[in-house]
């Protein structure tokens, strides 16, 4: 009988990479999400069952796993039912652990810019010989547009795997990685985290689940990634700098390395992808090749279209405070007689509040501002009470600011913004639904 697979509210861009990672082991996979989405129809075409909402009366213990988003409440008519059931039920971090720990596991945590580090290991990967799975939590176009490729082919590799590891909840520390590879460390999560020091105790608790003789990739220039180092005698510290990195006090350089995205910290990213080259053995030329082959990814800077009156229209999907700043000093440097209109949707109440006081000067660089609304989750009434979007916009330091007050004014905006430029960028920088404004923008297609 064919094994069967239920996952709830499976839109979240990670838990659909599992639904395709048991379908390609031919489970039967159903699943259920709150919004319908393009996410939604890819994955219909992959032969995965769908229901938009709920059906708590389908599970039953015929399932044999049960996986489930955090994000998700205990309420959940589905969640409550599958704990009534013989099934297996797992979060998505307990069940990623579960697929990945017994492989080569390699496990990219960050604060910044970890899909794009993801995404450049795994294409390495791919273009070498290497057996791999990954998964990533952005859709790439060398893996046919999905966030989930796998290969078992070569009898002569290890079974590699790479995860983005997220810091949320402590949840990496469910896995047990070969390399440790870690972008950077900057507060955020405040919602569950107490303060800084306890955000780096949960890196500092990663590198006690690295396996043993295993390696850590880490930036010794960084202050909060410096207090990680030698925490352990058992297991090996690649040191990474601007041009070089040591490891066993050897140091190498780096080669140049040419990006379609000529921006300092992802040039910096990609160095913390190149050091695979002497861990698992993989020809230089295969990643040099990728580097210059390689683009933004799916809502990670993604070039959507041009509009109808010819201005650039973007996407992406930075909103922590840092990574807005250097994406619109990017966008501006490498555009400087552009007008640039930015749309950003803010992640949650609570972190709006808590990192309030780094938002103030993260939109010098563009010229216009629009602040729709603030997306909800995980947050409770007082939460939304103490961040209202005003007090927001009160609080950024730009003289082209407003609150549009939910989507459709935005669209409005946007489209009178479109009329009164011509060669100017327009970003959607969201949380959730600000991007679906991409349909409703009208093209010179």
């Amino acid at each position: 009988m064919q094994k069967k697979v239920y996952l709830i509210w499976i839109g979240w861009i990670w838990i659909s990479a599992i639904a395709r990672y048991y379908n390609e082991l031919w489970y039967l996979v159903f699943w259920s999400d709150k919004f319908d989405s393009e996410l939604i129809h890819k994955l219909k075409s992959e032969w995965i069952d769908i229901i938009i909402w709920e059906r708590a009366n389908f599970i039953d213990d015929s399932f044999e796993k049960i996986i489930y988003t955090e994000a998700i409440p205990e309420t959940q008519s589905e969640l409550q039912q599958a704990r009534k059931t013989k099934a297996q039920i797992l979060t998505y971090p307990e069940s990623l652990a579960n697929i990945a720990n017994s492989k080569k596991l390699i496990t990219i945590s960050w604060t910044h810019w970890k899909s794009t580090t993801t995404s450049l290991a795994s294409i390495i990967l791919k273009n070498s010989d290497k057996n791999i799975t990954s998964v990533v939590w952005t859709l790439l176009k060398e893996f046919d547009w999905k966030n989930f490729f796998h290969r078992n082919e070569n009898k002569n590799s290890p079974d590699y795997f790479i995860i983005e590891a997220c810091e949320y909840k402590r949840s990496f520390l469910k896995y047990k990685p070969d390399i440790a590879i870690i972008t950077n460390i900057e507060i955020d999560h405040l919602d569950y985290y107490k303060d800084l020091n306890d955000y780096i105790l949960a890196y500092r608790q990663l590198i006690d689940n690295v396996k043993k003789w295993g390696y850590v990739i880490l930036d010794w220039q960084e202050k909060n990634s410096q207090t990680l180092v030698w925490l352990r005698q058992d297991i090996k510290y690649i040191n990474v700098y601007k041009d070089y990195f040591l490891l066993n006090w050897q140091k190498y350089y780096f080669p140049e390395i040419k990006l379609n995205i000529p921006w300092e910290h992802i040039v910096y990213d990609a160095k913390l992808t190149y050091i695979l080259w002497i861990l698992l053995k993989i020809d230089i030329k295969t990643i040099l090749d990728t580097y210059n082959k390689y683009n933004w990814v799916w809502r990670r800077m993604e070039k959507i279209w041009l509009t109808e009156n010819w201005n650039l229209l973007l996407s992406d999907y930075w909103h922590h405070p840092t990574e807005i700043k250097l994406t619109l000093e990017a966008i501006k440097i490498n555009n400087k007689n552009k007008t640039l209109l930015t749309i950003f949707q803010p992640h949650q109440y609570n972190r709006t509040l808590e990192l309030l006081p780094d938002f103030v000067d993260s939109f010098k660089d563009t010229d216009y501002l629009i602040i729709p609304n603030i997306y909800e989750s995980r947050d409770n009434e007082d939460d939304k009470k103490m961040m209202p979007p005003q007090k927001f916009v009160d609080a950024i330091n730009h003289k082209n600011k407003i609150n549009w007050n939910w989507l459709d004014n935005t669209l409005k905006l946007i489209e009178d913004f479109d009329k009164k430029n011509k060669d100017a960028i327009i970003i959607l920088m969201w949380a959730w639904d600000v991007d679906n404004l991409r349909y409703k923008i009208k093209t010179t297609l």
